[in-house]
């Protein structure tokens, strides 16, 4: 009698150590939180895991479209110094002073995370966005530090180094640009390895293996850091980070570095005054190499098929929208296809800010200083089939 007593004690007190299942959107089963925590507090009633958020927290992207990442944590002790780089920071306890972060379309995709199963901020949050009529409202219970465990890298804020920088503390930042615009302006103390040039500069990554070290680019579409960072974790750096948002966002908020020194390279495609090619008319933009935005949209409305554009993105990014009749070249790709790239016409390099593309140029012009090619110094952003370029 005492042994079958005994066994229904086990029994039930395993069954509550197990965790709970939740339905993930596609229907499968997998683990909630643990029935420890679970009575703590109130869990949100939908909940995802870690394949169905890293779609939605990959970059490049930008914030205004998909789903929108929202970290519950406290900014300054958790947010600032490693979150998920899609995400942005709504603090659970000032929630309802920061609403006006939330998007204005009711409908869009809210996913909310925190410290893991054990943390109620991410549940909480998704009920006041509920009450505030927010319609498709999704937790990731597993939260930050199964993002971590799965091997993705970690962004910090621009308060977090400025913080770092102040304290003059051991951190490495690395501008992973081209040379031509981290000679425009970087965070300062910054070394410049360029993504396209990461294997052949090792060298200026610190010896200690367990340095802390940032990547960082030119803001939300580019993913040179992210690359460089990737490689860095391959070499056996066991402390790597991002600031997802960049160069950009640091210029914004604590203005923008002294210009280091110029790249060597001489351009010698574009000239002071309009390059003429049969009827074609190209103007120069203000940096050297460069096609004015006036005259890169003239040509795509009126001569389209005078110029050959190369988007130096990645492919994926190509993927998702580019110029009519672009070619795609990924930037660390141009020096080793360079003799692929069909002559008789201009070529025209083209990215998502210029930074990769002024890198292209910069690489077929020490190639052959005589190759005809300009590179689009601009922010480009595609949507719907449709582009819009904006001047830098």
């Amino acid at each position: 009698m005492k042994l079958k007593l005994l066994a229904v004690v086990v029994s039930v007190a395993f069954s509550a150590g197990c965790a709970q299942m939740a339905q993930s959107p596609g229907g499968e089963a997998k683990p909630a939180a643990p029935a420890a925590a679970a009575h703590k507090f109130t869990q949100w009633k939908n909940i995802v895991d870690y394949a169905y958020v890293k779609p939605h927290a990959s970059l490049p992207r930008e914030r205004s479209a998909g789903a929108l990442v929202i970290d519950s944590r406290p900014a300054a002790r958790r947010y600032d110094d490693g979150h998920i780089p899609a995400a942005i920071s709504i603090p659970d306890s000032s929630f309802d002073k920061m609403t006006a972060k939330l998007p204005a379309d009711k409908n869009r995709e809210l996913i909310f995370y925190c410290g893991g199963f054990e943390c109620e901020l991410s549940h909480s949050s998704a009920f006041k966005a509920d009450k505030l009529g927010y319609k498709n409202i999704k937790v990731y219970a597993a939260g930050e530090p199964d993002w971590a465990a799965k091997g993705e890298l970690l962004s910090v804020s621009a308060e977090y180094i400025k913080k770092q920088l102040d304290a003059k503390a051991n951190l490495v930042l690395i501008d992973s640009r081209p040379e031509r615009p981290f000679a425009q302006g970087t965070i300062p103390g910054s070394i410049n390895i360029s993504d396209s040039k990461f294997d052949k500069m090792t060298d200026k990554l610190p010896k200690d293996k367990a340095t802390p070290m940032v990547f960082f680019c030119g803001g939300l579409a580019c993913d040179l850091s992210e690359k460089s960072a990737k490689k860095a974790k391959a070499l056996g750096y066991t402390n790597v980070r991002k600031y997802t948002e960049g160069y950009p966002e640091w210029a914004a908020k604590f203005g923008a570095a002294p210009a280091a020194a110029a790249p060597a390279a001489a351009p010698a495609a574009a000239a002071a005054a309009p390059a003429k090619t049969g009827a074609l008319d190209i103007q120069p933009g203000k940096e050297k190499g460069s096609i004015s935005v006036a005259s890169f949209e003239r040509i795509l409305k009126e001569n389209p098929s005078q110029i050959l554009i190369v988007d130096v993105r990645a492919a994926k990014e190509f993927a998702l929208g580019s110029f009519p009749g672009a070619i795609n070249i990924p930037v660390a790709e141009v020096e080793d296809k360079f003799a692929t790239i069909p002559r008789g016409k201009p070529v025209v390099f083209t990215c998502a800010t210029g930074a990769r593309s002024g890198e292209a140029y910069d690489t077929t012009n020490f190639l052959d200083g005589k190759f005809n090619a300009y590179f689009l110094d601009a922010n480009v952003k595609f949507a719907d089939g449709k582009y819009t370029i904006t001047g830098r």
